[in-house]
């Protein structure tokens, strides 16, 4: 919500700031141009929920991962069962996701600290269109989230805020 929030103030997006939980085997998902999925440890898809994902993505829909401790192992072979043909690729710096509204030349912020390695954005492309979109190591949903959850400092929640704009404009626009 404090997305939401960021978004309608600094931008001129109408949004309706709700945080709406849906399933993939859901009907739902088609009703959303953008999916946003988080957490830690293990997910798996069903091969229906697959399936669904996939269509949902080939007809213009966006899904947007942020890594969060422990997920990237699952986050990789669970889009390996949606698209078993495509890897995730590293985006380079130059991508528009990294300039569209906000300029970060450099990449994907890091906001919350794991591993000390470095932030990087990964996506899944369907002619020509980044339709999935997978922060590793970055956490910039980690900064979205109110201040006393992880008690990052102002600048560095203003920072993920601005980051966490910039993919629902290139989601939206693309």
């Amino acid at each position: 919500m404090n997305l939401l929030n960021y978004i309608k103030s600094n931008t001129n997006i109408k949004v309706k700031p709700e945080y709406i939980f849906v399933e993939l085997s859901s009907d739902e998902i088609f009703s959303y141009p953008f999916l946003f999925m988080t957490g830690h440890g293990n997910v798996v898809f069903t091969k229906d929920e697959a399936d669904r994902l996939k269509k949902y993505l080939e007809n213009g829909g966006f899904l947007y991962i942020d890594y969060d401790y422990g997920l990237d192992k699952a986050v990789r072979r669970e889009i390996k069962k949606v698209f078993p043909d495509k890897d995730l690729i590293e985006l380079p710096f130059s991508h528009t996701i990294y300039n569209i509204v906000y300029d970060f030349n450099s990449g994907p912020p890091k906001t919350h600290e794991h591993d000390k390695n470095p932030p990087q954005g990964f996506g899944i492309f369907i002619n020509n269109r980044l339709a999935v979109y997978y922060t590793f190591e970055a956490n910039p949903s980690d900064g979205w989230a109110d201040p006393e959850v992880h008690n990052d400092p102002p600048e560095k929640r203003d920072e993920a805020l601005k980051f966490g704009t910039n993919i629902v404009v290139y989601a939206l626009s693309n």
